[in-house]
């Protein structure tokens, strides 16, 4: 894997990578803003299977903002979410309060380089593939690298949270 962006100081996650010595891949691609979901116009464009990709996800778990890393072939399970970080209930956040704590716009929200480090929750089935693929923190830009190193960025614990 390539260990560097295409563009000198790149974008926050692909800085963060960077400075820590990880290897990664970017891949861009077109984004269409009339795409009905950001994570299969990514699986399509790539040409890498939606259970590759990984969306982020900004919820309030009991009045903490915290980060779901899910495939993008299924949804996130909030009560899963919830029990993942011990606490009792999940809903997603508003979109404007992810977006000025991630410091990512929608849609380009990356669980890596974040303004402030959020709690993060890595679905498990990231495990069963040895790379996966997030946002690089702008749309029609994602990093690929290994969940085991996404992990240890982030803070991350693996639980079952996503569905479908």
């Amino acid at each position: 894997m390539a260990k560097k962006a295409r563009k000198p100081g790149g974008t926050p996650a692909t800085v963060a990578l960077t400075a820590a010595g990880t290897e990664f891949t970017v891949h861009e691609y077109a984004h269409d803003p009339s795409a009905a979901s950001y994570g299969d116009e990514a699986a399509e464009a790539m040409g890498v299977s939606p259970a590759r990709i990984f969306k982020t996800l900004v919820a309030d778990v009991d009045g903490e903002l915290t980060v779901a890393v899910v495939p993008v072939a299924g949804q996130l399970d909030l009560k899963a979410l919830a029990a993942a970080v011990g606490g009792k209930r999940a809903a997603m956040a508003d979109p404007a309060a992810a977006e000025r704590t991630t410091g990512y716009v929608r849609g380009g929200i990356s669980p890596l380089g974040q303004r402030k480090r959020l709690r993060t929750v890595l679905d498990d089935s990231a495990s069963a593939h040895p790379t996966i693929c997030v946002s690089a923190g702008r749309r029609g830009m994602e990093v690929e690298l290994s969940p085991a190193d996404l992990a240890g960025l982030t803070g991350a614990v693996l639980a079952p949270i996503g569905r479908g």
